[in-house]
């Protein structure tokens, strides 16, 4: 099998998310990838999950000491050990449309970025993708309240020649060559909270070396699970950011490489 692309799972705990994910990833039109789950954390039932789990793709699993938030150091243990030069970033709480993949690898391109949105499921709908494994949840969606940007669960072709812009990268659904992350030295690990980080910081740092935005608006469709969320105020991690544009300090200093 030739790898055409890596798919980086960004994972905590939530095993029986991560299963609902890879169920996802096995209705895929597209199936010549590496998956990496990249955790942060060593969580007992993840990796008991992961090594049972049949190797469908090749999987490897890394983890590291649960020291608090480290995603952006997850992240680039992550890009370091890909074996592709196309990177596929997901969370470890988005189930993928069918197509997901095939959209994110027909339209790679050096110097680009490719940015796709999400829809967010409420806990019925959430609970029934657990349950029955099911992704097939267009027919429900518009009966259940609580679900946010419905919108953006429609699959449509033709999105390719209108393209809706984004406005911002999610890191939850976006792709990049490798080799252009690494010429801005990846992900910024002093971001050591869950907040704005890691998508922002490298959307701005990777327009600023000459790549571009190109939305996957409607192509690459994402179900983000239901789960209380555990943000932090965003206003420490924009101060750092904003004084890093101040400096233009497009290359970070605490990255891939010290």
């Amino acid at each position: 099998m030739t790898m055409k692309a890596t798919l980086i799972i960004s994972v905590y705990k939530h095993v029986e998310f991560l299963k609902a994910i890879l169920h996802s990833l096995r209705q895929q039109t597209e199936q010549d990838i590496e998956v990496i789950i990249s955790e942060d954390g060593e969580d007992a039932k993840m990796k008991e999950f992961v090594d049972s789990y049949p190797r469908y793709w090749p999987i490897l699993h890394l983890t590291q000491p649960d020291n608090g938030w480290n995603k952006e150091k997850a992240l680039n243990r992550a890009v370091l050990a890909a074996k592709t030069d196309w990177l596929i970033f997901i969370d470890g709480d988005c189930v993928l449309h069918p197509k997901f993949i095939e959209m994110h690898i027909k339209y790679q391109q050096r110097g680009v970025i490719l940015a796709g949105k999400r829809i967010k499921l409420n806990e019925q709908l959430t609970q029934k993708v657990l349950n029955n494994q099911s992704i097939h949840l267009f027919p429900y969606l518009f009966n259940h309240k609580k679900c946010r940007y419905v919108e953006e669960a429609f699959f449509c072709p033709l999105a390719h020649w209108i393209r809706i812009p984004v406005k911002h990268l999610l890191g939850s659904n976006m792709s990049m060559s490798r080799a252009d992350l690494l010429e801005i030295n990846g992900f910024d690990e002093n971001y050591t909270l869950p907040a704005t980080g890691e998508d922002y910081d490298i959307e701005w740092r990777l327009q600023a070396k000459g790549c571009k935005i190109i939305s996957l608006r409607h192509l690459a469709v994402q179900y983000h699970l239901y789960h209380k969320e555990n943000w932090n105020n965003h206003v420490e991690n924009m101060i750092y950011c904003r004084k890093k544009q101040a400096e233009n300090q497009i290359v970070c200093k605490n990255g891939i490489y010290k």
